[in-house]
């Protein structure tokens, strides 16, 4: 667990569940275009269903006061030709809480996390959402693609761009020429 300001930010476990079924579903709720999923289908799972999650998945929480304020996760790709990637997902932090370093501090747990199990990790952002953009940028990502029309939600189509951070700045980059 890290201690920052009076965050603390670790990775969740079965026991928090509920709070992070709470979170989950506010963020489905109070911004549908930014995730894969939805409020109506996530809202009908039951407990157990959210504790499979987060025994599956990295999923990491900031809290403040005792409150669950934000979350990321992180997942490995599988086989062994993609083992090297990983995904930063769900990232979510309450609108109280926006703008207070806590979205970089989940970030910071996320890509430490990472280090030593892949070597990239990848993750998507709605085209629109500048300030989830300038907060990756700071963090390292950098943009390699731009997938129009990826999410649709009531009738309205949002775009995605695709962002990488390498773990291993030695590696071979987007900008560098493959052989």
């Amino acid at each position: 667990m890290t201690d920052t300001g009076g965050a603390q930010i670790r990775r969740l476990e079965l026991a928090d569940a509920a709070l992070y079924r709470d979170i989950r579903l506010e963020a489905l709720q109070k911004n549908p275009e930014a995730f894969g999923s939805t409020f109506e289908r996530e809202s009908a799972q039951p407990l157990s269903w959210f504790e499979a999650v987060i025994d599956r998945a990295d999923i990491f929480g900031a809290f403040l006061d005792g409150k669950l304020t934000g979350i990321a996760g992180f997942s490995a790709q599988e086989g062994s030709k993609q083992a090297h990637k990983g995904r930063l997902w769900a990232m979510y932090i309450r609108d109280t809480a926006r703008g207070s370093g806590l979205g970089k501090l989940l970030v910071a747990a996320v890509l430490d996390h990472a280090r030593g199990r892949v070597e990239m990790v990848q993750l998507t952002v709605v085209s629109e959402n500048e300030a989830a953009r300038r907060l990756y940028s700071a963090m390292g990502f950098v943009e390699y693609g731009y997938e129009k029309r990826a999410l649709k939600q009531g009738g309205r189509y949002y775009d995605e761009i695709l962002m990488v951070k390498f773990l291993d700045e030695g590696t071979a980059g987007p900008a560098q020429a493959m052989p």
